[in-house]
């Protein structure tokens, strides 16, 4: 019993760490050879899991040359996009200037039912509605709306803003994130000091996000009856 659950530990952490090294998509958005690598690694993992008797280097190795492999179509797909085409195909444009491509849904296998319910979980509920439809070669639907459906932004207002800035959190469950802050252009020097202003411990924290300038939300642990 112990001697499984090693193995299945060990194979959990194999997993993972190529699932990583292959990249941080999610199953949504795998192309079709991230997909099947995705799948055969999962399958040859359960066997050392489910069969004690078979030796673990079985299960590595596929799965080590598998990572491998996927590295090394990505990069052929990065240096040649003839390669990345044939692999993973190429967008279709199934709304072209306000028509639907009849024939591109038909090579496509989509009907104007599924095309209806990708639309609306884009938040469009009309056909009328968009200018330009193009299915992805991950299967999402990007969608562009005519002119005069789009709402109008701050330029079409003639109104000045200014540029956000990104918010991180430096400080969670009372753990400095040393790369938030980083990201965000602060010293823990800065942070030390905010926080003596508050009066506040780094311990006692429980989030605390700040941006580059120096905008800061805290919220402090509950404290237990």
């Amino acid at each position: 019993m112990f001697i499984s659950l090693i193995r299945a530990i060990i194979m959990y952490l194999v997993v993972v760490c190529a699932i990583k090294f292959m990249g941080k998509r999610q199953i949504g958005e795998l192309e079709t050879s991230e997909l099947v690598i995705t799948f055969m690694i999962s399958d040859i993992a359960s066997l050392p899991m489910q069969n004690s008797d078979q030796p673990l280097l079985s299960g590595l190795i596929p799965i080590g040359v598998l990572t491998c492999l996927e590295i090394f179509i990505s990069w052929l797909m990065l240096k040649y996009p003839k390669f990345r085409q044939w692999t993973c195909g190429k967008c279709v444009i199934v709304i072209n200037d306000g028509k639907i491509d009849q024939k591109e849904l038909s090579k496509l296998r989509i009907n104007v039912y599924d095309l209806c319910e990708q639309l609306r979980q884009m938040n469009v509920f009309s056909i009328d509605d968009v200018a330009y439809a193009i299915m992805e070669t991950n299967g999402k639907l990007s969608v562009l709306k005519k002119s005069e459906k789009q709402p109008p932004d701050a330029s079409t207002l003639n109104v000045k803003t200014q540029n956000p800035n990104l918010e991180l959190a430096v400080i969670s469950n009372g753990e400095v994130n040393g790369y938030c802050l980083e990201l965000c252009s602060l010293s823990k020097e800065w942070l030390n000091e905010t926080l003596k202003k508050e009066n506040i411990k780094i311990q006692d924290v429980f989030l605390m996000t700040a941006s580059k300038n120096k905008k800061i939300n805290i919220i402090t642990k509950e404290k237990n009856e």
